[in-house]
């Protein structure tokens, strides 16, 4: 690590270290959502990784109102693991931390990870 906080407190709280600075958690979280939508960019599946954002990706039909029928919703910790390539879709869902409803959903994991 240089001292700053950045990419590498991410890398280490991840492998068990310390939490990093909410605002580096932040800067993390909505980074890899903009490369998630990069790699596959469309509104039929919701990204939710509260309290830090949200984004639509995924290429088909586009949802305007109320709740959409394929989202996928995870804690900081978690996205960022995934996101990284430190846990698998499949041990994230068996833990409870990432839940993913409708048929698109599951999409996203095909794209993961994103490093």
């Amino acid at each position: 690590m240089t001292g700053d906080p950045g990419p590498d407190d991410v890398l280490t709280w991840l492998d068990g270290g310390p939490r990093p600075e909410r605002s580096v958690l932040r800067a993390a979280v909505k980074e890899s959502l903009a490369a998630l939508v990069a790699a596959s960019p469309g509104r039929s599946v919701e990204v939710r990784i509260p309290p830090f954002g949200a984004v639509q990706c995924i290429p088909g039909p586009r949802h305007t109102r109320g709740t959409p029928p394929n989202v996928v919703e995870s804690d900081a910790r978690t996205w960022l693991a995934l996101a990284m390539g430190r846990l698998s879709w499949e041990d994230a869902l068996a833990t409870g931390n990432l839940r993913a409803s409708g048929g698109r959903s599951g999409d996203v994991a095909a794209l993961l990870p994103l490093v």
